[in-house]
């Protein structure tokens, strides 16, 4: 989300899609869920996700054990 976006109004789960460094809101709302520990992130505080995933994660921890899980997963 840049600057000149407008923040959204409502106080649902919004619908982002992930891009480089950026995301585009799709659907407006105030939080996207984490896909590890399911809390909520307000947008505003959106700082780690997955482009490959499509996925948000509420800390880099919760990044980092899911990237474990694909890891185990390919084993």
């Amino acid at each position: 989300m840049n600057k000149f976006e407008r923040r959204p109004v409502e106080a649902g789960e919004a619908k982002v899609e992930f891009l480089d460094g950026d995301f585009r809101i799709l659907r407006p709302g105030a939080f996207v869920r984490c896909a590890v520990t399911g809390e909520p992130i307000p947008l505003d505080e959106l700082r780690y996700w997955s482009v490959d995933w499509q996925e948000a994660y509420s800390s880099p921890a919760a990044s980092m054990q899911r990237e474990c899980e694909r890891r185990e997963a390919r084993s």
